[in-house]
């Protein structure tokens, strides 16, 4: 084996170079993934401090319970039981300090 497959199969896990351009490709593709999900969330915590301070402004509660039950729920649905512990992990990112 040469120092370049070592070197390859050691960072991807790959038993071939073949596998290994395989792996690098799609974790290039997560990457951008991760990328486009992290902007996705920082957006989604910009939109959700317009609604809680235009709820505050008008007296009402900064948290809407019966909204996170919603979202819990519709993570769940699509994602099963660790889609509520994603949605928690929204849910607590976006409402900022309760």
């Amino acid at each position: 084996m040469s120092s370049s497959t070592t070197d390859t199969t050691a960072a991807t896990g790959a038993r071939t170079d073949e596998a290994a351009a395989l792996i690098g490709g799609a974790r290039e593709r997560i990457d951008a993934l991760d990328d486009r999900i992290i902007g996705l969330v920082q957006e989604r915590m910009a939109v959700s401090s317009v609604i809680q301070e235009a709820r505050i402004t008008s007296g009402g509660r900064r948290v809407n319970l019966s909204r996170e039950t919603a979202v819990l729920g519709h993570y769940r649905e699509a994602l099963g039981k660790p889609g509520t512990a994603l949605a928690m992990t929204l849910l607590e990112l976006c409402r900022g300090r309760v």
